[in-house]
């Protein structure tokens, strides 16, 4: 028995509730007609709309399984679709076959624009700062009835990602979607970035790059103390083991490198005796 309206929705005959709807969401954003603006999208989004409307509702459903595609006189659904014209009204149509007083869910935001539930998951985007990115906090962001609240930054967030506020979206009959968050995370003038391991640029003065030293520094984290051997040169990097960006599968921790930048002195500003010993002694 043919059942078009599953492969409307591209899924199996046997998916559950949880799966009807993951697969409507998916096709609703892709054909919405605001965000696809090919001619035939529209067409395709009733469509897909329709046949969740049957696949949601569990009367519906036993209805259709029942009988299948044998309910739009034996064709497949999207030729059923085709033949009732562009001035038809699918819902009163489905209306009719399967009963009710519902049909459609008409809604103002989200997908609805008179077809299927309406998408009760609110959009939203944060940027978070570089530090934060790497050690984690809090950000205040609003839910979709205005409420402000904070949220958890995880430490190693990047940005593209998305997180989930799991009841903090649209209310409608009952149900409540998600507010998802997508995360920007702003640059940095002091640390860059290279896969898990963070690059830091130190100045180191030249006394202490010729004789060897100590020198602090500031990372993320904490203020260490860094040994700098004799005869550093220019560009030379220092690894801190353990001190970069978090990898949040992994568990593991990104390292940190210093690259030593080697600070010489004003000449005009050295005493001359000094000045002269440098001109006389120092190599070509």
């Amino acid at each position: 028995m043919s059942k078009s309206l599953y492969e409307t929705l591209d899924i199996g005959e046997n998916a559950n509730a949880d799966e009807i709807k993951k697969a409507y969401r998916k096709l609703a954003r892709k054909y919405h007609p605001d965000i696809n603006k090919d001619p035939e999208a529209q067409e395709k989004f009733k469509e897909i709309n329709a046949a969740y409307e049957v696949l949601s509702d569990s009367d519906k459903k036993a209805k259709y399984d029942q009988f299948g595609d044998q309910m739009f006189g034996g064709q497949n659904f999207h030729d059923f679709a085709q033949g009732q014209g562009t001035n038809v009204d699918l819902d009163e149509i489905l209306r009719s076959m399967f009963g009710g007083g519902g049909g459609f869910t008409s809604s103002g935001g989200g997908f609805g624009g008179g077809f299927g539930m309406p998408d009760l998951d609110v959009q939203s985007r944060i940027t978070v700062s570089f530090l934060v990115s790497v050690l984690g906090g809090k950000h205040q962001v609003s839910s979709g009835d205005g409420e402000k609240f904070d949220i958890k930054i995880p430490a190693g967030i990047k940005t593209g990602e998305t997180l989930r506020v799991r009841g903090k979206g649209r209310v409608h009959q009952g149900q409540i979607g998600d507010l998802m968050i997508s995360v920007e995370v702003a640059g940095s003038s002091e640390y860059e970035r290279k896969g898990n391991d963070l690059y830091k640029s130190m100045d180191v003065p030249l006394k202490l790059a010729l004789f060897g030293g100590k020198i602090e520094i500031q990372t993320p984290h904490k203020t260490v103390t860094l040994k700098v051997p004799k005869n550093t040169k220019n560009a030379q990097k220092f690894r801190l083991k353990e001190k970069g960006f978090p990898d949040r599968r992994s568990g593991s921790q990104g390292d940190m490198y210093l690259v030593a930048n080697i600070v010489l002195p004003d000449s005009d500003e050295l005493p001359e005796d000094l000045r002269a010993l440098c001109e006389e002694k120092l190599p070509d």
